[in-house]
């Protein structure tokens, strides 16, 4: 218990030195013929009214308590921690390849919406790339922009220069100053690829890996399509504590997606309770007091007339 003006408090003297009072000397009283008796009864009696006597000190009281402002904690409360996802998604033209009744393109978008789908109260961000890269959606926490981009980001609808190669390495450092920005939260990147990169050789996949692990920044690298995620992508990954996935199809890929989504568990941190204002219990006693009071002048020692 606590209370917004504490120094009100001080003023409960008043109520305190009124009942002292009240108890020591009656005033304005009707006399009663027990008040000259010595009977037990009496005294009983006059010990009741005194405690009547006595109510609008208690009052008087609670007013000042209610004036000081009475706060409580509020109960402990959890909050979600933010986890900052950046999608590094590989748009070079290998990604038109068909793979079931999708090309590999199409369904790594899907896959990605339906990820977005049940990852709730995290920030997102996309990076699409080829032998250059572009940010096309910056961190949101609303996913609606991921699946409107679908169609413009297609390989078959960007210019040739862009999509001629998979410069996987340039799209991760610069996915990685975009994650920098954010002031909380863990850091991820999803990068879902089909091919080798060519930027990743003589020791530039461990400078990345370091670079990377030192801003506590975590890899999930997915290979769409045959064979295994190339090897310098397996090293970052193991360096920066993620993993490496292979999909084949569909399916594979969503069940892929799935299990980042059971190695990233949301987080909760416990916040501090506030303290709120706790009227109620002190009004329902003043109403109470107030409403005896008033009972108590009709048939006992004060008249209402």
């Amino acid at each position: 218990m606590s209370f917004a003006h504490p120094l009100v408090l001080l003023a409960l003297i008043l109520p305190i030195l009124l009942a002292i009072h009240l108890w020591r000397k009656h005033t304005r009283a009707l006399a009663l013929p027990f008040d000259h008796q010595e009977t037990k009864h009496a005294v009983w009696t006059s010990r009741l009214l005194n405690c009547v006597n006595t109510l609008p000190a208690l009052i008087l009281a609670i007013a000042i308590i209610l004036l000081a402002g009475p706060r409580r904690f509020e109960r402990p409360r959890s909050e979600r921690e933010l986890t900052n996802i950046q999608f590094c998604l590989d748009v070079s033209g290998s990604m038109t390849a068909k793979l079931g009744e999708k090309d590999r393109y199409g369904m790594a978008m899907d896959s990605l919406n339906a990820f977005l789908s049940y990852r709730k109260g995290d920030a997102f961000s996309l990076i699409v790339f080829g032998d250059d890269n572009l940010r096309w959606v910056p961190l949101t926490t609303d996913p609606s922009s991921f699946s409107c981009a679908a169609p413009f980001l297609h390989p078959r609808n960007l210019p040739p220069w862009f999509r001629g190669g998979t410069a996987i390495g340039s799209a991760l450092k610069q996915s990685e100053r975009f994650l920098l920005t954010s002031d909380s939260g863990d850091r991820i990147i999803i990068l879902i690829s089909d091919g080798q990169s060519y930027d990743l050789s003589n020791g530039n996949d461990l400078k990345i890996a370091a670079s990377l692990k030192e801003n506590n920044i975590t890899l999930y690298g997915i290979h769409i399509g045959q064979g295994e995620a190339p090897a310098e992508v397996q090293v970052i990954s193991q360096s920066t504590g993620g993993a490496t996935f292979a999909a084949g199809d569909e399916q594979a890929l969503l069940e892929i997606f799935s299990k980042i989504d059971e190695m990233e568990k949301a987080t909760f941190k416990r916040l501090t309770p506030d303290p709120v204002d706790h009227f109620s219990p002190y009004l329902i006693t003043m109403l109470s007091l107030a409403g005896t009071f008033l009972l108590t002048l009709f048939g006992l020692r004060y008249t209402p007339w």
